[in-house]
């Protein structure tokens, strides 16, 4: 299951993967912000729960994966589900995602190509409106700030080196490991925001590829 920014891997995956992949059409920022979009993300796993006979899947095998603030919401919704223990999520595909409003590290604060901090700044006061800035913010609207990481699914992060967001997507991985969470972590060398699509010919991009797609066809079919 992923935004709609997923479908060329979707359509990729599927028949690859032998799995099905549902892209959830969430309402946008700033026009909705937190939590309309992840509320419609929840909706959307709900919808893929009741109709797993129809769509010939196996519900226990449902994952979640989003770039960017779509990986930041895939974070959010795994939160979520969680802690509402209602709609199970076996795995999570968290490619450099959005995870912390507050700018607080090195990374975030550098002129970073593609997605600089007025971007990001500009990102999180349109999700999170007039909560942003403040010390009350919900980890379902801001990752990084959960205190809670344990009992979450398996995780797959990925992030590049020119990338902004590298540094809280690192410290989330090695917390997610620390709690006990299953989390493969894999940070390219020179790759910016994007990188994987915007220069998908590029041998990095074509290795992120891979690895990712190794990674998940154990946790699509972990008995083969």
């Amino acid at each position: 299951m992923g935004s709609h920014l997923g479908d060329g891997r979707l359509d990729s995956w599927c028949p690859a993967l032998r799995c099905a992949g549902v892209s959830v059409g969430y309402r946008l920022a700033p026009e909705t912000p937190f939590p309309g979009p992840l509320e419609d993300c929840y909706a959307g796993l709900r919808w893929v729960h009741s109709h797993a006979a129809e769509l010939g899947i196996d519900s226990s095998r449902t994952g979640l994966m989003g770039g960017s603030a779509g990986g930041g919401l895939v974070a959010g919704l795994a939160l979520l589900a969680r802690d509402r223990g209602e709609l199970p999520v076996a795995f999570q595909l968290l490619i450099y995602p959005m995870l912390d409003d507050r700018q607080i590290t090195p990374s975030s604060r550098a002129d970073r190509p593609v997605w600089p901090p007025a971007s990001n700044r500009f990102g999180w006061m349109s999700y999170l409106g007039h909560q942003y800035g403040g010390d009350d913010v919900s980890p379902y609207a801001v990752p990084a700030r959960a205190t809670d990481l344990a009992a979450l699914p398996s995780a797959f992060v990925m992030v590049g080196t020119l990338d902004g967001l590298l540094d809280e997507d690192i410290d989330y991985a090695r917390r997610l490991s620390a709690a006990g969470v299953p989390a493969d972590l894999h940070v390219y060398a020179g790759a910016p925001h994007g990188f994987d699509t915007m220069m998908a010919g590029a041998a990095v991009a074509q290795r992120a590829r891979r690895t990712l797609e190794a990674w998940l066809k154990p946790q699509l079919h972990p008995d083969r």
